[in-house]
């Protein structure tokens, strides 16, 4: 296996940014005085190329913290108290369509899909021409850029579509988002696809994405970069929100096999040393690679779960047993009171680098996800002790669970008990929105009143939600349509 690094991930992003006030869909952005439309003819600068790709998604508007960050504002799971301004029209589901985190997601979610799009789309045209040895080097970068493309995609369809598959029922046919198979340019109009198109595609390109991977010798060597057991492990996700349940259980395990973990660390010690910072989480498949010089200062997450007032809700708190492990990265602010609490970032501690938890990095695609995919596909094939067996490995992160014994017997409980599992093990990951969308049922947001368990919206029909495309975008009348009776899907009292 060749190891291959390519310092400075923005040493050259290529690709196109949204205008916010433009008229197309697409407007051409050249970085460092390079023409996208003629540097991509060699390896080299695919390389290059590839590595601004990343930078572009671990960017604070995307995966860096928006794009994540959303999935839990918006849900249960998450407290604001009000004592700054940040993210609180997605807390209170009161967005409109000039929402700032809204264009900001679309607009770097697009900057990855595109960017990913050329990659791939150069590497097809430059294949011929290349020797064993430049072939094998490229389906490396091909493999990522594939793997970029879906990540984005993903994202994308999850903000701005309606939830694929809701507890069974299919919403395929609604309208999804722009699916970049080939690049556009500032003259081409478009269109949105189905959520169903979209997520064809996505699973498409993470197959893709591991051919390109067993054809090349290459290896990064590193977590900040997508590799076979990411990739596996961001299928099982994309496939469990399709509801193709075995195959999803399949991935999850090949993402266990790839990334040689079989069990999770369950002492308070074990799991704080998990957030250190940088490559210190040995649970995790893929990170961003966000460290002391690389951050984004007051608009990181770290930032946003201490000094910007976001905490874990009451009713997390009340489902997160006294001795659970998962609690030592939980620590409050000496002026945090239960009326107006003041966390210290939790999973953002970055306790190896110097406690700021600016330096802390997003770990994106972590094994205890894949235990968690594997049990839920256990309990919907009627499987409670594969279900149990699975769900044990998160579980025992709490001391009072040590055998498949204390955990529910039938598959109902076992549901019930998973819902809460995800919720205390994947907190500050991005995925409860997600979650409740795609379970349905009435449920309860927008946590109001610390210390007390309540919220500002009971009853409400989550699984409808969908947020509008900006406003900018539909202004430059490339083609992009917004959704009809999005703001009838937000809660109302």
């Amino acid at each position: 296996m060749k190891h291959i690094f390519i310092k400075g991930a923005a040493a050259l992003s290529l690709g196109l940014a949204l205008t916010s006030c433009g008229d197309k869909f697409l407007e051409t952005e050249v970085f460092n005085g390079i023409d996208t439309e003629t540097a991509l003819d060699n390896v080299t600068n695919i390389g290059y190329a590839v590595n601004g790709t990343y930078y572009n998604l671990m960017y604070y508007y995307f995966a860096g913290n928006y794009a994540t960050s959303i999935g839990d504002v918006a849900s249960d799971i998450s407290y604001w108290n009000g004592k700054t301004g940040h993210f609180d029209a997605i807390y209170q589901f009161k967005p409109e369509d000039t929402n700032t985190y809204l264009r900001c997601i679309w607009l770097y979610g697009y900057r990855v899909a595109d960017n990913a799009a050329r990659v791939i789309s150069a590497s097809d045209a430059l294949e011929s021409s290349l020797d064993e040895e430049g072939l094998d080097e490229l389906n490396l970068y091909k493999a990522e850029a594939y793997a970029l493309r879906a990540y984005a995609h993903l994202t994308l369809v999850n903000v701005f579509a309606h939830q694929v598959k809701v507890d069974g029922q299919d919403f395929s046919s609604q309208p999804g988002i722009v699916v970049l198979e080939e690049p556009k340019t500032i003259s081409d109009k478009v269109e949105r696809s189905s959520v169903g198109t979209a997520y064809a595609s996505i699973v498409s390109d993470l197959k893709e994405s591991l051919k390109c991977f067993d054809n090349t010798s290459y290896s990064r060597e590193s977590m900040f970069y997508f590799s076979p057991a990411s990739v596996s492990g961001l299928l099982a996700r994309t496939l469990l929100y399709m509801e193709e349940y075995d195959e999803a259980a399949s991935y999850a395990q090949d993402a266990l096999d790839l990334s040689g973990i079989s069990s999770l660390v369950d002492t308070p010690a074990d799991y704080r040393a998990l957030y250190m910072g940088g490559d210190s989480n040995i649970e995790s498949m893929f990170a961003l690679a966000i460290d002391t010089q690389t951050n984004w200062s007051a608009n990181s997450c770290g930032t946003l779960w201490s000094t910007y007032n976001y905490s874990p809700s009451p009713w997390l708190q009340s489902v997160m047993a006294t001795g659970d492990c998962r609690r030592a990265v939980w620590a409050w602010h000496q002026q945090s009171s239960p009326e107006v609490p003041v966390f210290m970032s939790g999973k953002f501690s970055a306790y190896g680098l110097g406690g700021n938890p600016a330096n802390a990095t997003n770990y994106l695609i972590n094994a205890p996800e894949m235990f968690l995919i594997r049990a839920e596909a256990a309990i919907h094939d009627n499987d409670v002790a594969g279900a149990q067996a699975a769900l044990l490995a998160v579980a025992k992160r709490n001391p009072a669970i040590t055998s498949t014994a204390d955990l529910p017997s039938d598959t109902d409980a076992l549901f019930s008990f998973l819902k809460e599992e995800r919720a205390r093990e994947l907190f500050q990951e991005g995925h409860r929105l997600w979650d409740l969308r795609r379970w349905g049922g009435k449920v309860s947001v927008s946590p109001i009143g610390a210390p007390a368990v309540a919220f500002s919206y009971t009853g409400y029909e989550i699984g409808n939600l969908v947020f509008p495309i900006p406003v900018d975008e539909i202004n430059t009348g490339a083609g992009v349509t917004q959704t009809e009776g999005w703001r009838a899907t937000l809660p109302s009292k």
